[in-house]
């Protein structure tokens, strides 16, 4: 297996991506030990971001859940409104996008937020035009806030997102261990077989759970590719950039 180093060096000589949307979940910023955000974790993702970004060219923007913060469906079941619940999740997605923009930026590496909810001290509007003059100026755009309505987990406005930017694929980072789209729960089923490619009619005949219904059935009729790996080993966002064969390509 090729080295972070060099698959970054092969990018940079005409990589599988030419601009990207990372979407991955708040949880893969609170690592392992429970805590809310693990400054080593962001630390490391964070210089893999900007290392993949610097060295392959690659357009780069970044969407990041809030659920280690607050998770808005299961306080709404609580009886918490599901409006005001989800609201305050957007707003932990916040929270933890300004947590990668500060530490992405220590490598060196320009980064903005750009919020779906109005919050001008903090950063800045989304709006369309302006996200794709980031990333074409070579700055990693963080959208925060998922689309400011109530109702969609943060796949949805990745998605949405990454069709909006016209990006190539949208890259799912796992986060549990699992590395790819599974015929069953492997954590479950040690017989579970793990698919290098698959349709996303597969995914939705089959019931496969990779991202929610809504935001899959979107990246279906937008014809947008999802890349499904594993997060959390070292090396793969900068794998993933350079096209080397990871993970379950759905399209």
């Amino acid at each position: 297996m090729a080295s972070p180093e060099e698959l970054a060096q092969r990018a940079g000589r005409g990589g599988r991506w030419g601009r990207v949307v990372l979407k991955m979940s708040g949880e893969a910023l609170a690592g392992e030990g429970g805590q809310t955000i693990d400054a080593g974790t962001v630390e490391r993702i964070a210089a893999e971001i900007a290392g993949a970004r610097s060295s392959t060219g690659v357009e780069l923007a970044v969407v990041v859940g809030g659920g280690n913060i607050w998770r808005g469906t299961s306080e709404a079941g609580r009886g918490l409104d599901r409006s005001t619940s989800d609201t305050m999740g957007m707003l932990a997605t916040v929270i933890n996008a300004l947590a990668l923009q500060d530490a992405i930026e220590r490598h060196g590496q320009p980064t903005r937020v750009l919020s779906a909810i109005q919050m001008a001290e903090v950063a800045e509007p989304y709006i369309r035009r302006r996200a794709i003059r980031h990333l074409e100026k070579g700055r990693v755009v963080i959208f925060a806030a998922g689309m400011g309505n109530p109702y969609f987990t943060t796949d949805t406005p990745a998605a949405l997102r990454a069709a909006e930017i016209e990006a190539e694929v949208l890259l799912k980072g796992t986060h549990s261990g699992v590395d790819g789209v599974y015929s069953a729960d492997p954590k479950v089923d040690p017989s579970a077989t793990r698919f290098d490619e698959i349709s996303f009619m597969e995914v939705v005949s089959k019931e496969l759970r990779v991202m929610d219904l809504t935001a899959i059935t979107f990246c279906r009729d937008n014809a947008l590719a999802v890349l499904v790996f594993d997060l959390t080993e070292p090396g793969n966002i900068v794998r993933a950039l350079a096209g080397e064969d990871l993970g379950t390509l759905i399209k």
